[in-house]
């Protein structure tokens, strides 16, 4: 996105969305000749104008303050560095739950999938990985799928990749993100996708982590956790990946390693 405009903005994201101005006209309950005219520069939207469409368009807030501050308007979604003073209590919380979940790994990530903050038991993710990769920022869409990272431990790689370019690809769809659409090419490149992931099992609910470490076959089960409420663009870009055991054979493998550790 290259205009400047609120209107131009507007109308990116509804086309974005696929929707015709008489769509989200009805959505937001207000006409299309008004609508028109927005797009069109021939009329400015108020304030509350751009954040009731930006609700019905579902529009991320960092991009909501952009066509805000098009329109002339002040931004209203504050944006604070993690580590800030404010941002405690959203630490905090991440860290409980990062805590909470081991000894079975997680990881806190921002909108670009860089790690934010981890657990102990994400050492496992990191064995054998090499040093460049783990060098700040640390991604973890390329750590998991660079062949000098965890790609080469990962027996279901095609099908493991297929998940993670399809998620990163809705992320894409929602935001708009010019890194995230240049992290998806440069992922694609990685060798690993000559196969094709395949059908799922009749039984199969998820996509499952399959891994090969130390003679040990693991499986794992992932899960997205983000702030439900988020007015702030940090809280709202924030999500924790949390992994759990998908068999028996793993969960034990698990609590032995967390054995050894506590000796």
């Amino acid at each position: 996105m290259h205009t400047q405009t609120a209107g131009d903005l507007l109308r990116h994201w509804r086309v974005a969305r696929r929707l015709s101005q008489l769509e989200l006209a009805g959505r937001a309950e207000t006409s299309t000749r008004h609508l028109s005219f927005i797009e069109t520069g021939r009329a400015t939207p108020s304030r509350q104008m751009i954040l009731h469409l930006s609700d019905e368009l579902e529009i991320p807030l960092r991009e909501r303050n952009r066509m805000l501050l098009a329109a002339g308007y002040a931004p209203v979604y504050s944006e604070s560095a993690l580590d800030s003073p404010a941002m405690e209590p959203v630490r905090n919380a991440v860290r409980q739950i990062l805590t909470g979940h081991e000894p079975h790994p997680a990881l806190a990530v921002d909108a670009s999938w860089n790690m934010l903050d981890a657990n102990a038991g994400i050492a496992l993710f990191l064995e054998g990985i090499d040093p460049a990769l783990l060098a700040p920022p640390v991604n973890a869409l390329r750590l998991s799928l660079h062949p000098d990272g965890l790609a080469g431990r990962i027996t279901n790689l095609a099908e493991w990749r297929g998940h993670l370019f399809e998620r990163l690809q809705h992320q894409i769809d929602a935001s708009g993100a010019p890194d995230l659409i240049a992290l998806l090419a440069e992922l694609r490149g990685y060798p690993g996708g000559e196969e094709a992931p395949g059908l799922p099992a009749p039984d199969q609910a998820v996509v499952p982590l399959r891994l090969r470490l130390d003679g040990h076959d693991l499986a794992f089960i992932s899960v997205t956790t983000v702030f439900g409420t988020p007015m702030n663009v940090t809280v709202a870009e924030l999500a924790i990946e949390a992994f759990f055991p998908a068999d028996a054979a793993t969960a034990t493998l698990l609590r032995e390693r967390l054995a050894v550790q506590a000796d």
